[in-house]
């Protein structure tokens, strides 16, 4: 099957500040949803911390557990956020939904351990299919951020 790319960008005004999406499709009927970043405007001093959608967030938590091995939900959470020098922020009710979408996908597995602070703990760690796809979607996002980059960086003519 021919895969088809198209854009599409969504910009919004509202009370609390500007909203932008980046829609990328593949095929005719799998959207891929990269990221969208909301921006407020806020007054000078305060951050503004963006958001990342649900496939963006699964990517991010396999890759930091191939890499780091198993962690609780918490440290992957502040991991992904030291990673993006804390311009991502992800509250627990976000990392968490990923966690149970990538275990009931069978990506990732959990067990209950102790943590650092001597507390009961679930532990998360990537299973053999999860590293499978990590490598595909690692593959496809190199891919499509490549043809993002070459767009981005065309002239105004």
């Amino acid at each position: 099957m021919a895969q088809t790319l198209v854009g599409s960008a969504e910009t919004r005004l509202g009370e609390r500040g500007l909203s932008r999406t980046l829609l990328l499709t593949t095929h005719t009927s799998r959207a891929i949803l990269l990221l969208s970043l909301h921006m407020n405007l806020m007054p000078p001093g305060k951050s503004d911390k963006s958001e990342i959608l649900q496939g963006t967030l699964d990517l991010m938590v396999l890759k930091t557990l191939d890499a780091m091995g198993p962690l609780h939900g918490y440290g992957i959470a502040r991991r992904i956020e030291q990673l993006s020098d804390d311009v991502l922020h992800l509250n627990q009710g976000t990392i968490y939904a990923s966690l149970l979408r990538l275990i009931q996908r069978g990506w990732i597995k959990s067990e209950w351990g102790v943590s650092d602070n001597n507390r009961r703990a679930k532990f998360y760690s990537i299973t053999g299919s999860g590293r499978k796809q990590l490598d595909a979607q690692a593959k496809n996002w190199r891919r499509i951020s490549g043809i993002m980059g070459r767009l981005l960086s065309l002239a105004r003519s």
